[in-house]
């Protein structure tokens, strides 16, 4: 079984969470975005990227806007289930932007990254990285891989959630960055069952379609039958 769940972090108490703790062996949890293990390069956190790598089911990452790019990017790419990833430690993989993955018979599609609203103190204590903002190769690559699919998959994984998707939250000023307005993009072309995403920090089904995910953990096909 494939489930999602939000942000992290680098808690790993939410590991020993009820929720996780019915994850089995063969299962697959997926984090959207804001993983947070890979921040400091020290020994302890190597020790436990090798934990959480030995864990009995896969543990599958997007990158959000908390990760240390400088540090991610020298994990090798590698050819991984129908997509392009990094392999961390065992089981504990880094899903890349505007790849295409097939797990259990289903396509995921999926897009990390977006841009901090605190940049600007974050830049000044160089926990920022640039990178944490998706590439315009990055946007048409993901256009790419949509069309070569015919633009039909079974989920979407983001940080980020569309500009629409956002707009499904009454009152809500915040503003739009370039990767809201490029998954607006993915929205028009792109056929799916379900979009779970999880920069909002909140658990909520925001429309039939889209699902904000934060300390949840979703099973996607349940998610999709409940909603048929």
């Amino acid at each position: 079984m494939v489930y999602i769940t939000g942000d992290l972090h680098g808690d790993f108490s939410r590991f020993s969470s009820p929720a996780m703790r019915r994850l089995r062996k063969g299962d697959t949890l997926i984090v959207c975005g804001d993983f947070g293990f890979i921040w400091n390069g020290d020994k302890k956190e190597e020790a436990l990227l090798k934990k959480i790598g030995s864990r009995p089911y896969a543990v599958l990452f997007l990158d959000g806007c908390h990760e240390n790019f400088d540090l991610l990017k020298e994990y090798p790419v590698t050819d991984w289930k129908g997509g392009r990833a990094q392999v961390i430690s065992g089981n504990l993989v880094h899903l890349m932007r505007g790849q295409l993955y097939t797990l259990e018979g289903y396509r995921f599609f999926t897009f990390g990254g977006g841009e901090s609203r605190e940049y600007d103190l974050r830049d000044g204590a160089k926990t920022w990285w640039e990178e944490e903002m998706p590439s315009a190769g990055e946007m048409t690559q993901g256009l790419e891989t949509l069309a070569a699919a015919g633009n039909q998959v079974d989920f979407i994984l983001t940080h980020e959630p569309s500009a629409r998707a956002r707009g499904y939250l009454a009152g809500r000023n915040d503003r739009l960055d370039g990767v809201n307005v490029y998954l607006n993009r993915v929205e028009e072309i792109a056929s799916y069952k379900r979009w779970f995403f999880g920069s909002l920090h909140m658990d909520k089904t925001m429309s039939k379609q889209h699902m904000a995910v934060f300390q949840t953990v979703v099973p996607v096909v349940e998610s999709h039958a409940k909603r048929k």
